[in-house]
Order: structure tokens, then sequence, then C-alpha cells
């Protein structure tokens, strides 16, 4: 027996003297806040516990080179490519979801110590600023803050606790007996000295060590030794067998912060996914927006020049005086819609550079710059055919908000584990292994006329460091084991905790199936949408190459006076309404590619974004060259080479785009 006690003593000695994390081990996290790199001292391995070791540095407003790469003479050259690269760097949406991963680390720290975890916010952004139009993805509110939970199969902490008692103490009081004090008022003074260290383990049990020293002096001379130090070395473990037992109870919080770890992936994912397609839909927004422009200023010019043909035609008495009315009317209706247009344009370049830009339009470049797209919208010749099971499949494994539901269910598991454990009842085997010293000095304190002061046994004459030989020695041991129990009647809320946190998993699986099968309807709706675009598409090119066709017969007509000058005028409304619904359509249609590709979960993908590099903020692709000096062009030419307008012919088109059929 003597030999266990030792070999028990021993161990939990060299255990609780371990450093912080021996009983919790683990790998940091890649993602975790590296320690403070400053100077270190003498003392620094005993102080680092109480600093902060992981700094966070200071919000950086201002935006990367990139930008300023991009401007020129006034104007902001921008591919799509490179509006992408601009909102992984400066986007504030998406550098705000950044410290997601901080966060999940941090709770990763708390759960290793043994206490509640506070668990990760899952709130996703647009990524664009309010104003903007329809979005995608718009402020979405994703899970409650994933894997927040209290401890409760632990008692105590894992990092381990050094506690000291130091007390001292002067008392003086009268005595009714002096048999047993030989003084009539015994004066006492005391000196606690006790120290300690606690830890509780993976298992659920508890341990500490405790030395406790007290050293007393009084004035009785009865006492053989005085003062005296009495000590003990005292080791008391607690193991719960029931109850809070075993490391699926007692780990399960640091196995909910490594799933967080995971989500907070998925969440970044999201919030990458929201801010790319809506910068994209934004993009293209802006480009349709300028090809309104180009299309108004063809209806301007086409219409300022039928006035300024009527007005001669008035002079010389060919026409009548009312063509030059109706003519003013076309030209003031033409103006309205350029510069709805244009201002169109303007509000979509405010919210564009905004989302580009980590302060905003503080800069006063980036305010006055004019955005220049340089990608023009395309839609292919062929739909390339992909079956719809495809799709579905792609996105059931690309979602982030999906697989961020999925790690929710495997946490609210963990956690039901961890509350059937409390329904047992609370059984616990408590041991305590003590031994004990009693040192001091021949009392030489003078008794009474006659009193005979005993004589101390020299084996407990002595200093300190015989207190230390007495307790390793064990002369005077003491030990105890014991079990407590304690059984609930009935261990209804026990009940009533697990059919909740059961309720819970049901609740978030049916939630995972509602998921599925919204995204399958997502699937299947973001193509048709891109079906049904892409027949308004062909449509509306039809609709105006028709109109081109009928405003060139209707001229002809005017020439041979088959016609009037109204029906001119009506056709080149028509004719602009017909282009201004062609750009409506293919912007449709490229606002119905990127929901499908938001949809299925291919936004990333199908953009090249890095999610290292987006997750580190710097893209390292460099940004497009500058187009040389004037070889941007409008994004639809105005062309009036075809115009000619002479005895009252009124023979305008409006030119399409050369990609355009």
């Amino acid at each position: 027996m003597i030999q266990f006690r030792s070999f028990i003593a021993m161990v939990c000695v060299v255990t609780l003297a371990s450093p912080p994390g021996f009983a919790q081990s683990g790998a940091p996290s890649a993602n975790a806040p590296q320690p403070d790199s400053g100077p270190h001292h003498w003392y620094s391995g005993v102080v680092r516990d109480y600093e902060n070791i992981h700094p966070v540095a200071p919000i950086n407003v201002s935006n990367t080179a990139r930008l300023d790469s991009l401007l020129r003479a006034g104007q902001l050259y921008l591919s799509l490519r490179d509006a992408i690269a601009l909102a992984l760097e400066n986007n504030l949406d998406i550098e705000i979801e950044r410290y997601e991963f901080a966060l999940a680390d941090a709770d990763v720290l708390r759960a290793k110590s043994g206490v509640a975890t506070l668990g990760i916010p899952t709130t996703v952004l647009a990524g664009i600023p309010t104003g903007a139009g329809p979005l995608l993805g718009t402020i979405i509110a994703g899970l409650p803050a994933l894997g927040y939970l209290s401890p409760l199969g632990v008692n105590g902490t894992y990092d381990p606790q050094v506690f000291t008692n130091l007390n001292f103490g002067h008392s003086t009081a009268p005595q009714s007996n002096t048999v047993t004090t030989g003084t009539s008022a015994l004066v006492t003074v005391n000196k606690t000295a006790n120290v300690g260290i606690a830890e509780t383990f993976g298992t659920g049990g508890t341990a500490a060590l405790t030395l406790n020293n007290n050293t007393t002096e009084q004035n009785s001379y009865r006492s053989t030794v005085n003062p005296a130090t009495a000590s003990s070395l005292d080791l008391t473990v607690t193991q719960p067998l029931l109850q809070g037992f075993g490391l699926a109870v007692n780990r399960r919080t640091i196995r909910i912060a490594k799933n967080n770890l995971r989500a907070a992936d998925f969440v970044f994912r999201q919030q990458l996914v929201n801010t790319v397609a809506n910068v994209e839909q934004l993009y293209w927004n802006l480009v349709a927006n300028i090809a309104q422009v180009s299309v108004q200023n063809q209806a301007v010019a086409v219409a300022q020049k039928l006035y300024e043909d009527n007005q001669k035609q008035v002079e010389v008495g060919t026409l009548a005086p009312i063509e030059i009315v109706r003519a003013e009317a076309q030209l003031a209706t033409a103006e309205q819609g350029l510069v709805a247009a244009e201002g169109l344009v303007a509000q979509t370049e405010i919210v564009l550079k905004s989302a580009l830009s980590r302060n905003g339009l503080a800069s006063l470049s980036v305010m006055a710059a004019r955005i220049v797209p340089t990608d023009p919208m395309r839609v292919p010749d062929v739909e390339p055919v992909i079956p719809i099971q495809d799709l579905v499949s792609a996105a059931l494994d690309n979602r982030p908000d999906l697989l961020q539901s999925r790690v929710q269910v495997e946490n609210s598991k963990i956690s039901l584990a961890g509350t059937k454990n409390q329904l047992l009842p609370t059984l616990s085997a408590v041991g305590d292994f003590r031994t004990n010293a009693l040192v001091g000095v021949q009392n030489e304190v003078v008794g009474p006329a006659g009193a005979v002061t005993p004589i101390a046994d020299p084996f407990f004459i002595g200093n300190y460091g015989s207190v230390l030989g007495q307790l390793l020695a064990r002369n005077f041991p003491t030990y105890s084991l014991g079990f407590n129990l304690n059984v609930p009647l009935y261990n209804r809320a026990a009940q009533a905790n697990v059919a909740t946190a059961s309720l819970n998993v049901r609740m978030s699986e049916l939630q995972v199936q509602r998921q599925i099968n919204q995204i399958r309807a997502d699937v299947q709706n973001a193509l048709t949408a891109l079906q049904l675009a892409r027949a308004q598409y062909a449509a509306a090119v039809k609709g105006r190459v028709l109109q081109e066709q009928t405003l060139d017969a209707d001229q002809k007509k005017l020439a041979l006076g088959a016609t009037t000058v109204y029906q001119v005028i009506q056709d080149q409304r028509d004719l602009t309404t017909a282009a201004a619904a062609e750009v409506t359509a293919e912007n449709a249609y490229m606002g119905a590619r990127i929901l499908l590709d938001y949809s299925t979960g291919t936004t990333l993908q199908k953009n090249n974004v890095e999610f290292d590099e987006a997750k580190s903020g710097h893209v390292s692709a460099a940004p497009s060259p500058l187009p040389s000096e004037g070889s941007v062009r409008p994004a639809v030419p105005v062309n009036l080479s075809n115009t000619n307008l002479s005895n009252g012919a009124a023979k305008s088109a409006l030119a399409m785009p050369a990609q355009r059929p």
C-alpha cells in the first residue's frame, strides 16, 4: 500500500505541475493568431499567461495599389476580373468576415480551457452598398451562432490553478480553566502559509495537491514544542463514475469548436459568393446602362438631325410648319431619355466604386473618376447543355450555406450526447491521501512555581527541513477512499433537457432537408430563367432588326411621298425602344447566368477566385493592362453615316454594336 501511494502521489505531482495544455493537448490551427514576437525577458515565461499574446492589428482603410494602377486621366478602366480582384482586396464586408477565423480560433482556445464557448457569428452581408437595385444574396442571416455550449460535464477548468493562502493572526483568550493551558490568558500567534495546485481532466475528474503549513506560538508552558509548525501534504482526487464521466462528454465543447473552424470557412465562402456575384451583376448593370446612354445619344442625334432638316424644308415651303413642332417634341423626348440614362450610369458608378474601395469615396481621384468597363456583354451562340441532375449535384456539393447547416447538425448531435449523460445519477469516487508533520523547539515558557514544563520528543525538534523530511517519509499518513451518490427522484429536468436537445437535432435535420429541397428548386428556377432570358434576347434582337427594316422601308416611302414624317418619327421611336430592349435583354441574360452560378455554388470557380487569396486579402494576378489611347470605344458607337435627310425624307437608323447581329 505504501508503494502504491508513493506511485499515485508522484504521478499526480508530475501531472499537476505540467504546463497548461498538457491535459488538453492539440496543435494550434493554422489560422490562429500568432503570439506576440516582441522582446523576451527572463520573466517572460512566467508572465506570458497573463498578457495579451494575440493582439489584433488596427483596421486598415487604405486601398490596395491595384485601384490606383487602373486610373488614367480621370478614368477608371475596369475589366470584370479587375472588379472582382478589387472587391476581394478592398471590400469591407469581406474584410469584416475575415475576423471569422480569429473568432473561431479564439473559441477553440476557450474550449480547451474547459469554459463555455461563445460560438461564431454566421451573418453574411450583400457585399455591396444598399441602393444598388436587385441583388443576389442580400443580407443573409445564417444559423444562430454556431457552437454555443456550456461544458456541463466539466467540474472546473482544464487550465491548472495555483492557489496560495498567507495569514497572520494574534489572539488573547481568557481561560476559565487553567489546567490545560497553564494560564488564565492564553495568547496565541498563528502564521499560515498554504500553497496548492488543482486541475480538471478530460475524464471529468479533478485533483488538488496542497501543502499546508501552520505555525503556532503560545504563552502556555504545558506544550512540549513551542512554537510548533504543523504541516500536511494533501492530495485529493475526485472522479465522476456516471454523470460527467468520459472524454466524449467533457471534450464535446472542443469538438464543437473545432467543427466551427470548418464552419468559419463556409461562412466566409458564402460572403465571397455574395460579394463576387453582386459585384458581377453590378458590373454588367453598368455596361448595360452605358449602352443605354449610347442608344439614347443616337436617338438624340437622329431627332436633332430631323429637326434641323424639317426647319430647312419649312423655310423653302416644302413642308408644313407643324412638322417642326413634331420634330422638336421628338427631340425633347430623346433628350429626357438621355438625361435619365446618364443619371443611372452615374448612380451605378457610385455604388460600384463604393463596393471596390475600403474608404468609399473619400479619395477625390476615385470619386471623380468615370468607370470605363473594358469587357462587353456577350451572349454565346450556343448554350452549353448540362443535365439538371448534374447542376443539382454540384449545388449540393458546393453551396456554403448547406455545408454550414450540416456542421450545425453535427454539433447538435455532439451536444445531445452530452445532454443524455445528464440523465445518469451522480456517482463520484473521492480519494484523499495525506501525510502530516510536526516540528518545533523545546517549549521555554516558564510556568508558575512548582510547575514542570514537559520535555519534548527529540523527533519533533527541528526546522522546516525536518518538516519536509517527515512529509516525504510519510511518518504520519492519513488516507481515505469513498463514494458519493446522488440519485434524483423523477429526474424531470434532465429528461426535459434531453427531449429538447433531441428535438433540436431533428429540427436541424429537417432544416437541412428543407435547404436541399430549396436548392433543387433554386437550380431549376435559375435554369428556367436562363433559358427564358436567352429566348427573350433572341426575340429582342429580331425585334430590333425588324424595326430597322421597317424604318428603312418607311424612309423610302417618305421619299416617294407615300407616307408621312410623323410615321418616320414613330418608327424612330420604336427603333430606340427596340434597341434599348435588346440591351436590357442582354443584361437580363448576364444576370440569369450569374443566378445559375450562384444557385449551383460555382460562382467562385467560374470567376477563378482562389479561396486562400481571398482569405488573405491579396490577389496575386496583376491588374489588366490599360488600353492604349483611343482604343476604348463606346459600347454602342454612334453611327449616322446612313442618315441623309433631304426633300423631307428622313433616312436614319440606329446602328447597333459590331458584336450584335
